[in-house]
Order: C-alpha cells, then structure tokens, then sequence
C-alpha cells in the first residue's frame, strides 16, 4: 500500500497504537459503491473499528458502535419488539419501530426493502468488524433514502485458524452466549458464529430470547478473482414490548407496562433466513466487478400493545440482485474513475391483520392481502483529478419504485391499489487536499425517500394506498473537513444544509399510526468529530452535533395547529458524546463515556417538552496470554448515576387523545451491570 497523509485516516480507529507513527496505510472505503481512499470522499464519512470500540461492552445493541459517530442518533436499546432506531440529521426520526430514511447494508447485500423499511435484529455483533458511517442524502448510491447509508463488515481477513467462546451476564436476567471460528484452508477461507441471548428487561413485559447464526465461506480464484457465500439465519421466538407511558405513568412507576400491554402478551415473533453470493473480479477489462444476488426470507408475528385491529402477521420473500463495474483510466495526464451499476430488488409479504379484544381473543379478519415492492435503479459516477489536489466526483441516479396491494378479503370491498414513484438523484462535489494534514470538500446532492408498504395505509379506510401521500425529496448542501491539527489530534467536521419538501410525518387515529406530508422542512447542522492519542495507552474522543430542524411550511390536520417554525420533534438540538479509554501494557483496560442530549419535543405542536440526558458509562477488563490461548475478563456498569431519561420517544403518538392520555415515553433503566469472561485460542 501507497504511504498517506493523515487526511485518509477515520476517526475512531484505535489510534494509540499509531500515536508516533508518520506514515499510514490507505484507508479504502466502499460504502460509496466505489472503491477508493477516504481522503477522497466529498462526504461526511466515518469508520468505526468495531472490535475497538465494542471491547468490554455487553453486545447488546449496535450503539454501542454508533454512539460516537457525529450527526447519528440512536434510541431504543431496550424494547426488542420495536428495535433500534437511528436517524441521520433527522432523518428516521419519525419511525415507530426500525429504520427509515437510511440504508442498511450488511457484507454488500441490503437489509433495507424496496419500499425504505430496515432492521437490524438479525445483525450479530460478534461478527462485526467495522461500520462506515455515510451521513445526509444518499439516493446516488443506493436509491430511496435520505439520511445516509449504515455499511457494516463482518469476518473481515485475517483469516488464520482461531475460535473462541464468550459468556455474558448481568442485572434484569441478562446472559449472553456466543461461540465462534474462523480458519483458511489453501485458496478457501470459512467463518462461522453462533449467539444466543436472553433478556428479561427492567420493564414488565419486556423479555427477548434470541438465536442467531452467521456463517461465510469464500474461495480465491485465479486471476484476482473470489466468490464469497454468506448464510444468516435468526430465531427469535419472544420480544415483548411493553408499550409507551403517558408522563404520569412514568413519574408512578417507570417498570410498568402500558396498560394493555401484559393483558395482550404484546412483542412479536420473528424467524429470518438470508443467502447471498458475492462474486469479485479485480482483473476484467482493467477495472473492478462486484457482483451480488441474495434471497431472505422472514416470518412474522406480532401482537401491538392495545386492543382493536393490533395482531399483525406476515410471511416475506425479499430477493434481488447489485452489479457494479469501477474502471480507472488517466486523461490529460491525471488520473480519473468511472463506477457504473445497477439494482434490482424485489418484496413479497403475504399479510394478515386481525382484531383482538381486550383478553386477547381474536374477533375478526380486518386484513388478508399480498404486498408487493419492486425497485430497480441504474447510477453513474465519474471521479476526475482536476490537479494533484483537487478532485471532482459527479453523479446521478434514475430509481423506479412499484408498489402494489392485491387484496384477498373482499368481503368489505376490494381494496386493491398500486403506486408508481420514478425518480432521479444528482450529486456533484469537490475535494481539496488543501495539505498534508487537511482536506476540504463541498458537494450538492439530491435524494428520495417513498413512504414504506406500512406507512401508505390509508386513514380514511378505504382500504389501499393513501393517495394523498408522496416521497419527500430532500437537497443537500455541505462543506466539511477532515485531518490532523497535531500529530496526534485528527478531527472530521462538518456544515450542512438540508431542505426537504414534502416531508412525512406520522400521527395516529385509533392507536394506529398513519403518515402525511409536512409542506416542507428545513435541517441546518454541525458535526464535529475529535480524537486526540494522547500517549501510545491514552485517547480521548469527543463528537458534537448541533441540529437545527424545524418545519417551514406546514399546518397539522391532527392538532388543528400552524407548526411553522417548530422544532422537529424527537430530536435534540444538541447531542454530545465523550470517551476516555486506557489501554496498558500488562493488558489491562478501562473507558469511561458519556453521552448527553438536550431537550426535544414529542409532537409537532411541540407542546410536552422532554427534558435533557445525561447517561456515563464504565467498564474496564483485563487480558492475559498465554502461548497460543487468550483469556480475557471484563465487567461494566451503565448509567453510573442512575439518571432518568427516556430510552425511546414515541413521537405524535396518540395525537387523537389529551396531552396528558398520550404514551410518549419509554424509559431507560437505572443504574445497570454486567461482567463476561471470553477465551481465544
């Protein structure tokens, strides 16, 4: 590999190890499509050594990864019915469970659908090595999505022959297992690894048993070459889901479940399978082939915390296919790349839907009826080196999204429908490496974000699509910069502007949420990362991110109200993060985090005020060697002060009731621990 300027180098590398080092090895990043240097990304990009930052954590959730990345912020890490949720300057905020508005990719293959709706429950954090971040509108790279791209890798090489097992346990019933292997044999490598977790939760009705696998094979051919085959498979036979509390709720006994919530046995059910085939060729024509078909199937069942029509089951087939060819040549003695591609993913979800009453008897078929998504999408990129410094990358995307209901129970009336969205994303950006040390960028992008399958219920109950609801499009304006300003302070920061029209917003009706377009919306930004390697044991981090989102032009149908000029809700003006770790020599090691959050707002009118956060954490381990064997025993505690705060924010929930009847809050435990031993050999 060719030396770098420090300007390649990510935040939140293990960068102690590096703190007297000059020279470093190109960072090469793929999250973009395009396989190419960091240093040569006009966009708001950061990398996560993920074995790094999840040392001595409980491998609970993904944040434990993401909590340090600027501009990205992560709710819900106890309530595995409804799963984490993340938003990127703003973006799937609005989403009551999963994600939206960000594409999740895991090895290459999606975990997002055609229709914009991700999960991460079948991600297994042991296996993961890194996560790049991309934040702000994204529809270049992957289509139908506003707030970035979530690439995570996982069995990354080395591939020597190692194995290991790993017990977790702590308060509320955690226990945590997982065992795994990874070894090379002549051109083949193979990995494999098994998880189980159990978790009764601080709520009531709020216990998750989860299983999962992860397992690749890959073979080198000749000529640079590979094939790679992944298999994922995830059981999770029980994640319940005690449901949002009213503020008074909260005040009397945060631990309670919603009122319905253990009544019913609400959670859900899930059982999910994924097979891809990757198929790399580095020596066609010149240039770089990636190509990618897979298959995922996904049964689900799940029951909502309230009575009504609230017991939800669907069986998913979700396939498709990714081409892309890289192809480097020079022109005018400069060097300069072209990336052309292609998607085409299909989903297949044969749905039901039945009433309950409040004992949880079914009364009624309210629903029976296939959902189909189909999404196919042809993109360009032309990276140019204008002179040694400076380089222009533009790009644009055609995307055609179909979806389509073919209704089954038509006792009530055939409410078949089907929506066409066609739609086009542009991007341009510049990138000066301005020194040694810095480099600057600027880029324009546009993107697209369709309302998902769920959120185009319609809420006049005609049955079919909502026809009144459209794709929010959103335009991206931003300068950043990323470097060292010593030797061993490397910083990433960004400014941006994002105006979006048409943006959806969710409100409910009966306890079920439905969706409307906003007028239009504004996000005016800053992200900034630092991280200091402050002797070859000591760094230090810290992110910043202060966010500005308010409507511009929007009157709530639901409130009755003018929220012109109110915040967005559900997300802080301010979110800052803070980590101190300690690596000796003997093996020993101990962090110490912070995570803080100013107040936001649960609804449009911003009327009820959530108060800020402040949540440290601790944890610290010891590693011992001994020949070929590692042992290592770690332990930690979570909210060291025992601070109240609210895990995840229900935003416009039950907007048809009184303030003080509508279930906002899901709390956070208190004061938590945990302890786990791992061995290597």
């Amino acid at each position: 590999m060719k030396p770098l300027r420090f300007t390649a180098l990510p935040l939140f590398l293990p960068l102690a190890a590096f703190a007297d080092s000059i020279t470093l090895d190109t960072v090469t990043v793929t999250s973009t499509r395009m396989e190419r240097p960091l240093a040569d990304t006009p966009a708001a990009l950061t990398l996560v050594d993920s074995h790094d930052a999840q040392q001595g954590q409980p491998h609970l959730q993904l944040d434990e990864s993401l909590n340090r990345v600027p501009g990205l912020f992560v709710q819900n890490r106890y309530n595995f019915a409804q799963g984490l949720r993340l938003s990127s300057r703003g973006f799937g905020s609005r989403a009551p469970f999963g994600v939206r508005g960000l594409r999740l990719n895991v090895d290459g293959f999606p975990e997002t659908l055609p229709d914009g709706q991700s999960q991460l429950d079948s991600i297994d954090l042991f296996t993961v090595d890194s996560v790049a971040v991309l934040r702000g509108p994204s529809s270049l790279f992957y289509g139908n999505a506003t707030g970035g791209v979530v690439d995570i890798t996982t069995f990354s090489a080395p591939w020597t022959d190692s194995a290991s097992a790993t017990v977790i346990g702590g308060g509320n019933e955690f226990r945590q297992a997982n065992v795994q292997a990874r070894g090379q044999r002549q051109k083949g490598h193979h990995g494999f690894s098994l998880t189980a977790l159990g978790y009764d939760g601080y709520r009531e009705q709020s216990e998750v048993r989860k299983y999962q696998l992860t397992a690749q094979s890959g073979w080198q051919l000749p000529e640079a070459r590979s094939l790679t085959l992944l298999l994922t498979a995830m059981d999770t036979p029980m994640a319940n889901d005690p449901g949002g509390l009213t503020r008074q709720q909260v005040r009397e006994d945060p631990d309670q479940a919603s009122r319905f919530a253990t009544p019913l046995d609400a959670g859900q059910a899930v059982d999910q399978q994924r097979l891809g085939l990757h198929y790399r060729d580095a020596a066609l024509g010149g240039g770089l082939l990636n190509a990618r078909t897979f298959v995922s199937q996904r049964d689900f069942r799940q029951q909502l915390p309230f009575p009504g029509s609230s017991l939800i089951d669907y069986d998913r087939l979700f396939y498709g296919a990714r081409l892309d060819y890289t192809l480097p040549f020079s022109l005018f003695a400069q060097p300069h790349r072209l990336l052309v591609g292609l998607d085409a993913d299909r989903q297949e979800d044969a749905r039901g839907r039945r009433a309950v009453d409040t004992d949880g008897a079914v009364t009624a078929l309210t629903a029976d009826e296939d959902q189909l998504a189909t999404a196919t999408g042809f993109f360009l990129q032309l990276d140019s080196h204008l002179s040694d410094q400076i380089m222009l990358t533009v790009g644009t995307r055609a995307d055609r999204l179909r979806m389509r209901i073919e209704d089954h129970l038509l006792d009530d009336g055939d409410d078949s429908g089907h929506r066409d969205f066609d739609e086009v994303s542009y991007s341009a950006g510049l990138t000066w490496h301005a020194s040694s040390a810095h480099t600057l960028y600027s880029t324009v992008s546009s993107a697209f974000e369709s309302p998902t399958l769920t959120e185009l219920a319609n809420p006049s109950g005609a049955g079919g699509f909502n026809p009144a609801l459209d794709p929010q499009t959103a335009l991206n304006l931003e300068l950043g910069a990323r470097g060292t300003l010593t030797e061993r302070l490397f910083y990433e920061a960004a400014l941006f502007r994002v105006d979006v029209e048409d943006e959806i917003t969710p409100y409910e009706l009966g306890g079920r949420t439905f969706y409307q377009n906003a007028g239009e919306t504004r996000r005016d930004g800053i992200e900034l990362g630092l991280e200091h390697a402050t002797t070859e044991r000591l760094t230090l981090a810290l992110s910043w991110t202060w966010s500005d989102f308010r409507f511009q032009e929007f009157f709530d149908t639901q409130q009755n109200a003018d929220v012109r000029g109110n915040r967005l809700p559900g997300l802080p003006e301010h979110h800052l993060y803070g980590l101190a770790k300690w690596q000796a020599e003997t093996g020993f090691f101990a962090a110490l985090e912070g995570l803080f959050s100013s107040h936001r707002y649960a609804e449009n009118t911003n009327v009820t005020r959530v108060g800020s956060e402040m949540i440290v954490n601790v944890r610290l381990g010891r590693e011992w060697q001994r020949q070929q064997q590692t042992l290592t025993l770690f332990t930690g505690i979570t909210n060291l002060l025992d601070r109240d705060y609210i895990s995840n924010l229900r935003i416009n929930a039950n907007s048809d009731r009184p303030v003080e009847a509508r279930g906002y809050f899901e709390p956070g435990p208190g004061t938590g621990y945990y302890a786990g031993l791992s061995v290597g050999w």
